[in-house]
């Protein structure tokens, strides 16, 4: 199946949903919030800064972004109807906060209108990534900041010995859900030809043993994957669900995913940065 998050706007309302709680539960994960909380301290805003979370989903950054200092106004957006609804629903009551539909390639907002634009584990799911990274340089003031985290989702891993077949449900996760793995180790180049100087490139590991909650719904989902495409049966992807708890009841869990964060600062002209 084509990753449903390239076109999440027309996606079943239930995959949505069920979606929905997947990015909320990944972003109250700790170690989640802690590398936001580090590629976001390494931004130097002005006052009553703008910003812009693209791809904002059900508004998790959205909502920490709300609260750095400096900050004026963030506007989330996002092409799901329903996660936009759920963002409201979650970011009620707190002010300099507000959300509505958009496409990251073709933001409707004026040209340099923003002091910062957030991409957050976004574009490894759009097609044309070069054409968001080209709205997102419009819609920055010369000088404004570009944050990107996204996974290197090459490196997801569930094994802890060769041939392990719980891999298998990572593989089929990726295949299915990540639109373009290779994204982050093509960052640095895209972003300089498309008006962006890079001033930050770093990477972050991610790992989940006694409580993984976030690699166990990857797990799950990849079973159901593989049960999909007759790849395993229906008892067979049963089993490796099963597996997967059994190890995190012995203590024998092990998940892993590197990811990459990006601070860029916008250079040139918005015109020059989409020729």
């Amino acid at each position: 199946m084509p990753d449903p998050y390239a076109s999440i706007g027309s996606a079943d309302a239930e995959l949505q949903g069920r979606l929905a709680a997947v990015l909320e539960l990944r972003a109250g994960e700790p170690q989640q919030r802690a590398m936001l909380n580090a590629y976001l301290a390494e931004l130097q805003l002005p006052q009553s800064a703008l910003a812009l979370d693209v791809g904002c989903g059900t508004g998790a950054v959205t909502r920490v972004l709300a609260e750095l200092p400096g900050i004026r106004e963030v506007i989330g957006i996002d092409p799901s109807p329903i996660f936009i609804e759920r963002a409201r629903e979650l970011g009620r009551g707190i002010s300099r906060l507000s959300f509505q539909t958009g496409d990251a390639c073709a933001i409707q907002f004026p040209d340099a209108s923003f002091d910062l634009v957030v991409f957050h584990t976004v574009l490894c799911h759009v097609p044309e990534p070069e054409r968001a990274l080209r709205e997102a340089r419009r819609v920055l003031r010369p000088g404004g900041w570009l944050a990107v985290f996204d996974g290197d989702y090459l490196t997801a891993s569930v094994a802890v010995e060769a041939f392990d077949p719980l891999q298998a449900t990572v593989e089929a996760m990726m295949a299915n859900f990540v639109h373009n793995p290779w994204l982050t180790r093509r960052l640095n180049r895209t972003l300089k030809t498309t008006g962006f100087a890079v001033t930050s490139f770093r990477s972050h590991g991610y790992v989940q043993t006694a409580q993984p909650g976030y690699m166990l719904t990857i797990v799950d989902r990849g079973a159901d994957l593989l049960a999909a495409g007759r790849v395993v049966g229906d008892a067979q992807a049963q089993a490796l669900k099963s597996e997967a708890r059994r190890r995190v009841d012995a203590g024998e869990f092990f998940g892993h995913i590197s990811f990459v964060s990006v601070i860029a600062r916008a250079v040139g002209g918005a015109a020059q940065a989409g020729s």
